[in-house]
């Protein structure tokens, strides 16, 4: 039961008789205490009851982090009596829902849809908590109030910010395969046609065959390999829950996840993809040629980061089952040298006999900023130790590339096109 206002202001109303009437004895006081509850009750029973309305769901089951989705509830009255009343469609904080409070009015036998304006602010399965429905009684002094399941799901996408560098990724792609300029020759390049020789081409390209049946020398042209296999590893321990600026560091190493991912696809490489920390948290298989964005994104919306240490030896162990076939493995994690002295160093030749690897870290730009302080002793301190953070990063970087590792180092701004460009290196080196 609730009691409204009004049943507050009547009450109220109520005790400025009885001071009044001044009476004595109470018999006053008794007959307005009365009547107020007899009203009150009468109310509440005249009132719709909210057990028997029927919820049904539609609306956005899906969005990216920071756009807004739309999800309706549509309340249907099988009974004879006019509900009059509020609905309040109950959200976790993070999705910011709006309006909190609805009025409602839905007479016998009809249906009424309310709306709901959700704004997450977290990545993940937002999940409806229950709709609460008011209903008031006539007189407007008292009602009856339930909640009411309606499940309803809605999955916050990752918001893919790097996505503005995928039209110049692409040109340069394009330039790579010869559509905008003469095509180059790789290690392991795919032949695709002959034309004439022209002064500042590599001898070794030339068809001696083909010259001999022509009046002057051909050459032959290459594109960079197509079909070649790319699995992406997501890191998702202890060291990519660190926030690097407002975000997790998981969360940019997603974003540059993504564009690799659309950009290989794109070039017409097969995209796997893994997340993985002591057990894998999730899998993406390529089923064939094209884009993997939308079942990579829809994999990443539920991941945390897990706090405890990744373990190295069964992360080697997973991509390795992933097939014997040579592929290029990413592996993006925090390139912090203890964790990788430890653990994927001492395991990186069996990775690398198998596989080409490349390791990128979020590389954060308050450390950097840290170690240009000067002015007090407190300052020197935090700069110090900064350099040593910094020292010891560019020390294990090329402790990676010594082992025949690529690395890719990059603040939250540049990791995603950093990433990119090292994946169009090695293909124009022909090294996939």
């Amino acid at each position: 039961m609730v009691v409204t206002g009004r049943a507050a202001l009547l009450a109220l109303l109520a005790t400025g008789a009885v001071a009044i009437s001044g009476d004595i004895s109470g018999t006053v006081t008794y007959l307005a205490v009365g009547l107020v509850l007899v009203l009150v009750v009468v109310d509440v029973l005249l009132a719709t009851g909210p057990r028997k309305l029927r919820l049904t769901r539609e609306g956005d089951t899906s969005l990216r982090l920071g756009e807004t989705a739309e999800v309706f509830v549509t309340v249907s009255n099988p009974t004879k009596r006019r509900l009059r009343g509020s609905v309040r469609d109950a959200w976790p904080p993070s999705s910011h829902s709006s309006p909190k409070v609805q009025p409602l009015l839905v007479g016998a036998g009809e249906r009424r849809r309310v709306r709901t304006a959700l704004t997450p602010t977290r990545r993940g399965d937002a999940r409806s908590a229950g709709v609460t429905v008011r209903s008031i009684g006539p007189l407007g002094l008292a009602g009856r109030q339930r909640t009411l399941q309606a499940p309803w799901t809605v999955r916050v996408l990752p918001p893919f910010h790097s996505r503005r560098h995928l039209p110049g990724k692409l040109s340069r792609l394009r330039e790579l395969e010869g559509q905008h300029t003469t095509m180059v020759r790789g290690q392991g390049s795919e032949f695709d046609s002959l034309r004439d020789y022209v002064p500042g081409d590599d001898v070794r390209s030339i068809d001696w065959r083909a010259t001999a049946r022509n009046d002057g020398v051909v050459v032959r042209t290459w594109r960079p390999e197509r079909d070649r296999r790319i699995l992406i590893v997501l890191d998702t321990g202890r060291t990519s829950a660190g926030r690097v600026g407002d975000t997790p560091r998981l969360d940019h190493a997603m974003d540059a996840a993504l564009l690799l991912t659309a950009l290989a696809g794109k070039a017409g490489d097969r995209v796997d993809f893994m997340a993985y920390d002591r057990a894998v948290r999730a899998q993406v298989k390529a089923s064939g040629k094209g884009s993997q964005v939308n079942r990579v994104v829809e994999a990443m919306a539920p991941l945390e980061a897990e706090l405890v240490e990744s373990d190295p030896a069964g992360l080697v162990s997973a991509v390795l089952t992933q097939g014997r076939a040579r592929k290029l493995v990413v592996l993006l994690t925090d390139l912090n040298a203890t964790s990788l002295e430890e653990g994927l160093l001492p395991r990186l030749p069996l990775l690398s006999s198998h596989h080409l690897l490349m390791v990128a870290g979020i590389r954060d730009p308050r450390v950097e900023e840290m170690a240009a302080e000067r002015g007090s002793a407190g300052a020197l301190y935090r700069a110090a130790s900064a350099e040593r953070t910094l020292s010891e990063r560019h020390r294990i970087s090329a402790e990676l590339r010594r082992m025949g590792a690529e690395v890719v180092d990059a603040d939250p701004e540049h990791i995603a096109p950093a990433l990119a460009d090292a994946y169009i290196n090695l293909k124009a080196q022909g090294r996939l």
